[in-house]
């Protein structure tokens, strides 16, 4: 034992400082192999406080994206639903102002043979039109044999506002109506005379008499009142004042 090198024994040197220096080179060999098994021994999975805190997390950030992607669903329906129905308003709108527009002072015939005044409003309910006129400019694309003018009704049934239309002014069934607006609880109309004053009603003294302008408003449920406003078709007193400026 004594006659065999130290294993770190390599140098020819036997003074005192070099051997304690090849022996400290030795230690911390072996010191660093120890390190490293004692590292490779110790390296683990997650704990299963941390696997649960993780998934937590990761249910937190699902839910939470779920609950966004859900928002923005729904306001988008909401934005379409808005935009349908002022859609649906600035049709409604657009009908009625090119009826209004050209209305004439035209009397008509009923389907029992009464005569109906130009232009005429009720007020009962679902049994009669809120709204009765007849207009000209009616387009012939096809040329059948029939009139440019057209009578037009406006109803409020079902909680809808309706547009019917007749192939001819006098005695003839009405064609089948069209929605124009639903949800519809109730519509209020005022009529402006020749004087530019407003009435509730409409009355006049002549069966051709129109008034020069009509307000509608239209409530619907769930939706604030929509007031829309017209102008008419000239009738005969207009264009008697007309003449008399003119002339």
């Amino acid at each position: 034992m004594i006659g065999q090198p130290l294993p770190w024994f390599v140098s020819s040197r036997g003074d005192e400082g070099g051997a304690c220096t090849i022996r400290f080179l030795a230690l911390r060999r072996c010191s660093g192999r120890a390190s490293r098994e004692t590292n490779g021994g110790g390296q683990q999975g997650f704990t299963l406080i941390e696997l649960l805190v993780a998934l937590m997390i990761f249910a937190m950030i699902a839910a939470a994206g779920v609950l966004l992607l859900g928002n923005s669903v729904s306001a988008q329906a909401q934005i379409k639903t808005r935009l349908d129905d002022m859609a649906a308003v600035q049709r409604a709108g657009g009908a009625l102002a090119a009826d209004l527009g050209q209305a004439v002072p035209r009397i008509s015939r009923t389907e029992a043979g009464t005569l109906a005044p130009a232009f005429w409003s009720h007020r009962e309910g679902e049994a009669a039109p809120v709204l009765q006129f007849v207009r000209g400019g009616w387009d012939n694309l096809g040329e059948l044999p029939r009139p440019s003018l057209q009578k037009v009704e406006y109803w409020v049934r079902q909680g809808r506002l309706e547009r019917r239309t007749y192939a001819q002014v006098d005695g003839a069934a009405g064609d089948e109506p069209a929605a124009l607006l639903e949800n519809v609880d109730d519509v209020a109309l005022r009529f402006r005379d020749g004087q530019g004053e407003w009435r509730d009603e409409w009355t006049p003294t002549q069966p051709d008499l129109m008034p020069r302008a009509l307000e509608m408003t239209v409530t619907r449920t769930g939706e604030p009142p929509v007031t829309l406003r017209f102008l008419v078709g000239p009738g005969p007193a207009e264009k008697l004042q007309e003449e008399a400026a003119n002339g």
